[in-house]
């Protein structure tokens, strides 16, 4: 069956950095689009940065951007979320999910969800 496992979440001080991956089994992961996405207390589930199955496009949210980047090694089944200059509003649950075909910012769009990873980031 299908399993994508988070990893790489913690606590860290605003302006600090963090990289959560995301091993992936059951699939064949280099035909999968990969994103991540992130849920905080009583809010929805919003979209962060997605990669196209060979890597070459990536797409991010504008609260992210310039901050954030996301790779994926597809010989290791991994996909990565490097975070910098982190801030207090990034703290949520962190999601990556896949999508088989095309890419997309939409959560209902994905095939196959973790079970996501804490990231706390303290003021």
């Amino acid at each position: 069956q299908v399993q994508l496992v988070e990893s790489g979440g913690g606590l860290v001080q605003a302006g600090d950095s963090l990289r959560v991956s995301c091993a992936a089994s059951g699939l064949t992961f280099s035909r999968y689009a990969m994103g991540w996405f992130r849920q905080a207390p009583g809010k929805e589930r919003e979209f962060v940065a997605v990669i196209s199955t060979s890597g070459a496009t990536t797409y991010y949210a504008d609260s992210v951007k310039d901050r954030f980047a996301i790779s994926r090694d597809n010989a290791k089944n991994t996909v990565y979320l490097q975070m910098n200059s982190l801030k207090p509003e990034d703290t949520a649950v962190y999601y990556c999910a896949a999508k088989r075909v095309g890419i997309s910012y939409i959560p209902n769009h994905y095939d196959y969800w973790g079970q996501g990873t804490q990231v706390t980031v303290s003021s």
